[in-house]
């Protein structure tokens, strides 16, 4: 009986908005239109719940939206019913739909959010549209003291309809009336539906940019970073075989030599350190935790690549923000298999403690930037706030997913790759470090480390900024994905050429200094995002420069971590090829 009645709620409930989900309508079917925020036209991520000004609603009765999706309510998308009364391919004359008393207060309200470009956004079966909030009086500037300020009160719906499908949504505003204390402002809109030869599937290609992001600089910086690639495969090639070729051959020349001779003989180089080049670093359980984690974000990362590619995630609301949160907690597994395998190679015994380290590590560092900025959302009244429910799902997410699947990680990889196999003998004691020339200290070796690997991708740094931060929408994933292995190959290669020097001086502490070389690009990132706050945006105001810097902070120190274990995983590898291939006593 239970059963039956939930069955007869859920199709009672799902058939008001079936037609928006479906996308298919019947004529004179009613089409709903969802208000979802307004905010300043500069501040992108300062939204608020469109209502919030002093607007009214029209004569239709209440429609409650479906459940918001955790991209939706992450993104602070507030839909609400505007009440119009819309019905498919039905034009509808100029009609009033509600009127406003404008008392000093509303007047004082509605004044600031025109003097600030406040613009709010509407859906139509899933198609977004946007109309500014009001207007200057002529002659008057939005920095100008007194003047007039008017608000639009007419708008104008233009429907392209496909058969039975809704393909373009077009919203023009008119009738300027001019905002004064003790007035009664009167709202209209009109509807008018027209055919369109616009195929279902291609209705959001009038929202891209191809013209921005296909432009020939976009083409030209790839083209740029791909010769970087080969330039630098060639030099490490060239100079690292051909010197490690003469290394190997004066090695050799040496180990014909008895001991007397050997012990008087001119010693250097990355040989005299094999005893300790395999020794485990310091803050083993740490280094192990950040590797983890950035062989978690390099799978996540190629992973949300292709399901954009592949599913076109911009089209939905909330939706590449939705795939980016349950793609990182199902790679979970990764983060503890790599990094617990590791742990277990160099000798770690508190392996419960490593596991929970590395579940528990990035997303408490995201969570704790992100609901530090809820508290001045909250404090803002923005839409951006997360809600309570949604942070009880965030960390049921993380309790019941990824702490799970990263212990079933961490035992697979104990059990599996966790018997070290290293080409040389750990020696008893360190060996010192000798000195050696300021360039060849691991400080400056990990800052100059990040530069290549940023140049090659600064260029695709301003798209995805100007995507996220301004109205455009990214949809060129596979310039992305192409940037994603030029930039593996970069790092790579600069790590590697950076750990040979390290290691040349006889010191062997190549493993943080190869992990921090490859995430000093999140040094750079974050350089970078002051520069593009400074010069190539409007923001302004606490709520909006917290919410960059803090998101920027999260953006930066992924690319690090990710960056981080890509420089690592190719200095190992140099590192056992070299030592396998040498002859040691």
């Amino acid at each position: 009986m239970m059963r039956a009645l939930l069955l007869c709620l859920l199709l009672a409930t799902g058939a008001v908005l079936a037609d928006e989900h479906e996308h298919m309508y019947e004529n004179k079917e009613e089409v709903v239109l969802w208000m979802n925020t307004v905010g300043p036209y500069h501040n992108r991520q300062e939204t608020y719940r469109f209502f919030t000004l002093p607007f009214c609603k029209g004569p239709v009765k209440f429609i409650s939206h479906h459940p918001e999706s955790i991209g939706e309510a992450l993104q602070g998308v507030e839909l609400e019913f505007s009440g119009l009364e819309m019905k498919f391919k039905e034009d509808k004359a100029k009609t009033e739909f509600c009127s406003i008393y404008i008392d000093d207060e509303k007047r004082k309200t509605l004044e600031y959010a025109v003097q600030n470009h406040y613009w709010y956004q509407m859906y139509v079966d899933d198609l977004p549209a946007w109309a500014l909030v009001g207007d200057f009086g002529e002659g008057r500037g939005e920095h100008d003291e007194g003047g007039d300020v008017y608000i639009w009160t007419h708008k104008k719906f233009d429907f392209g309809v496909n058969g039975n499908q809704i393909v373009d949504v077009n919203v023009t505003t008119g009738n300027r009336v001019k905002l004064a204390t003790g007035v009664t402002i009167h709202f209209t809109y009109q509807v008018s539906w027209q055919s369109s030869s616009i195929p279902f599937e291609d209705r959001f290609d009038k929202y891209l940019d191809p013209t921005f992001f296909q432009h020939r600089i976009h083409w030209f910086s790839i083209f740029n970073s791909f010769m970087m690639v080969i330039f630098l495969v060639g030099l490490v090639a060239m100079i690292l075989m051909r010197t490690l070729r003469k290394d190997y051959a004066r090695y050799g020349r040496e180990d014909a030599l008895d001991d007397i001779e050997r012990d008087i003989g001119d010693e250097y180089g990355w040989k005299q350190v094999h005893g300790d080049v395999f020794r485990a670093p310091v803050h083993v359980m740490w280094f192990t935790t950040l590797v983890g984690v950035g062989h978690q974000l390099a799978v996540a990362a190629l992973a949300v690549i292709g399901f954009a590619i592949a599913g076109e995630l911009y089209t939905g609301r909330g939706s590449l923000l939705t795939t980016v949160i349950f793609v990182y907690a199902a790679t979970a597994p990764v983060c503890g298999f790599f990094g617990g395998g590791l742990y277990a190679r160099m000798g770690g015994k508190d392996w419960i403690k490593q596991t929970a380290l590395a579940a528990a590590t990035f997303p408490a560092f995201v969570c704790g930037i992100a609901f530090a900025i809820n508290f001045i959302a909250i404090y803002y009244h923005a839409s951006r706030a997360i809600p309570f429910t949604t942070m009880l799902v965030v960390v049921a997410l993380w309790l019941f997913v990824i702490v799970p699947l990263t212990l079933v990680g961490a035992v697979l990889g104990r059990n599996l790759t966790g018997t070290a196999s290293n080409p040389c003998r750990v020696n008893p004691l360190p060996r010192a470090i000798p000195e050696k020339k300021w360039f060849m200290e691991p400080l400056v070796i990990v800052l100059l480390g990040g530069v290549l690997p940023f140049g090659s991708i600064f260029i695709e740094m301003y798209f995805i900024f100007t995507s996220f931060w301004a109205y455009k929408i990214y949809y060129v994933f596979g310039f992305m994905l192409l940037v994603f292995l030029i930039l593996v190959v970069v790092v790579v290669c600069v790590v590697i050429v950076c750990t040979y020097f390290l290691l040349n001086s006889e010191d062997y502490r190549w493993h943080w200094t190869s992990f921090l070389a490859g995430a000093s690009i999140a040094v750079y990132i974050y350089l970078y995002s002051i520069y593009y706050f400074a010069f190539k945006t409007k923001m302004y105001g606490a709520f909006q420069t917290s919410f960059y810097f803090g998101y920027m902070l999260i953006l930066s120190a992924g690319m690090g971590l990710l960056c981080g274990t890509l420089g690592h995983v190719g200095a190992n590898f140099f590192v056992r090829q070299i030592y396998r291939n040498v002859k040691i006593d």
